[in-house]
């Protein structure tokens, strides 16, 4: 986000696409009286005059002519989103009339508001910490019910207590020490230095504890990273449109169908997945389904998970086995389809729990694909509190975090002197602090709002 003056009266259009309502928001000082000189009150009551929190009857007009007819919200600073003066228009939602209705509110003296910029005086003005200014993202992009009530949390202030109480605790012990370097007549004394290691562990095991559930946070958040690899014509495109219940991918008896990756969003009984469906892996002369073939290895090298698929009815070849090797050392199931046809290839002839028998033609093996996902990445069950910390900002901090905390917990242990334990309870607290915005410098604030749509 560029500089911006943050004393100016906002405006935006703050609804999408074509609807019944639309919503044109002002936030800001002069918000009020604006709109005021726009608004014609079918009582003839001047919106300066009226209470917080309160909708108006009546119309937009421009030299008299009647833009739209509206309500008209006023919501009074402190209590409002910004804790700034608030003013929505509630128009009829074509965006003719939205964009109308926004140019009369810029040429009677708003500005155009930068994306995020809305959420982005919540969270100067105080209302709300960075971790819940980011929520506020992650609930309008959330895929899945789960993933909407993991940002529901976060926007509560879930993350923000658990990093609060931390924070707490680190500034009593930096409290102690600095007591100590101001007075240097006073040593620590021993016991002082086994409270201090105690305290240390204790901190070090709560940031553990959040750190465990990370990687099921960020998949919650952004899904799993899921690629369909095979030879051509094992039934791949099949197996996304039967994940997807649609015809997504088209599908053919002919080998090489599908030359290029197709991805898609889908929610799989609350687990988020970036399905990519990849052009088949095997040896080819012809240039186009060469780069597919490419491109299908780099995706299966970045992927969460592979679903690596097997033609059930045809004995296992050497292009299988090459496929089978992109398996190693990842997440993987080997999903063995067409076993409505004479078998070739059975589930005895592989070793592991992530073999599974499949017909996407005759819907066999669903629900076992469902409880094998579970169980790889949620341990069989999916729970909101998993995506308290899925944010990857958020993550790397704790992790600063944590690490500072170690090195704190040796200082401490070979009992080095004051200064050298408080730069490290410091560094530690400095980390913590960059996850609510309390030590996180104005380029990042800046890069995590311009994320935001416009109007929000």
């Amino acid at each position: 986000m560029k500089s911006v003056n943050l004393e100016d009266t906002i405006a935006a259009i703050s609804t999408g696409g074509v609807g019944g309502i639309g919503i044109v928001r002002i936030s800001g000082e002069d918000s009020i009286s604006i709109v005021n000189q726009l608004f014609q009150s079918k009582n003839k009551i001047s919106l300066l005059d009226k209470k917080s929190h309160t909708l108006s009857y009546g119309y937009i007009v421009d030299n008299k002519n009647v833009v739209d007819e509206v309500l008209v919200s006023v919501m009074k600073a402190p209590n409002t989103y910004t804790k700034e003066d608030i003013v929505e228009i509630n128009c009829h939602g074509g965006m003719l009339v939205l964009q109308k209705v926004l140019e009369l509110v810029l040429n009677y003296g708003a500005r155009l508001a930068e994306p995020g910029e809305f959420t982005k005086r919540s969270f100067l003005n105080g209302r709300i910490d960075l971790s819940q200014a980011e929520a506020v993202i992650d609930l309008i992009q959330s895929k899945t019910d789960i993933a909407r009530q993991s940002a529901v949390n976060q926007l509560g202030g879930r993350l923000q207590k658990k990093v609060s109480e931390m924070r707490s605790k680190l500034l009593d012990m930096i409290a102690s020490i600095e007591a100590v370097i101001d007075y240097p007549e006073h040593d620590i004394e021993e016991d002082t230095y086994d409270s201090m290691k105690y305290k240390t562990i204790a901190l070090i095991e709560e940031m553990e504890e959040l750190l465990k559930n990370a990687d099921k946070g960020k998949i919650i958040r952004e899904g799993i990273q899921t690629v369909i690899i095979g030879k051509p014509n094992v039934g791949k495109s099949s197996l996304l449109n039967w994940l997807l219940e649609e015809e997504r991918a088209i599908v053919t008896d002919i080998p090489g169908t599908t030359r290029d990756t197709v991805e898609e969003y889908v929610n799989i009984e609350g687990i988020p997945m970036k399905i990519v469906d990849t052009a088949g892996i095997h040896e080819t002369g012809d240039l186009v389904e060469k780069i597919g073939v490419e491109k299908s290895k780099n995706y299966a090298e970045k992927a969460d998970l592979l679903l690596i698929l097997l033609d059930a009815s045809c004995p296992l070849e050497q292009e299988d086995k090459q496929i089978l090797a992109f398996a190693q050392n990842k997440k993987a199931i080997i999903l063995l389809n067409k076993i409505d046809l004479e078998q070739k290839i059975t589930e005895d002839m592989f070793q592991g729990e992530n073999i599974i028998s499949i017909s996407v033609k005759k819907n066999i093996g669903f629900d076992k694909l469902i409880q094998q996902l579970k169980k790889l990445f949620f341990e069989g069950e999916i729970h909101a509190e998993y995506g308290i910390l899925g944010n990857v900002r958020h993550r790397n901090a704790l992790y600063q975090a944590k690490e500072a905390m170690n090195r704190a917990l040796i200082t401490i242990t070979t009992r080095m002197p004051e200064d050298f334990i408080s730069m490290d309870l410091q560094e530690a607290n400095i980390a913590l602090g960059e996850i609510t915005g309390d030590t996180v410098d104005e380029e990042i604030i800046d890069r995590i709002f311009t994320k935001f749509c416009l109007g929000k």
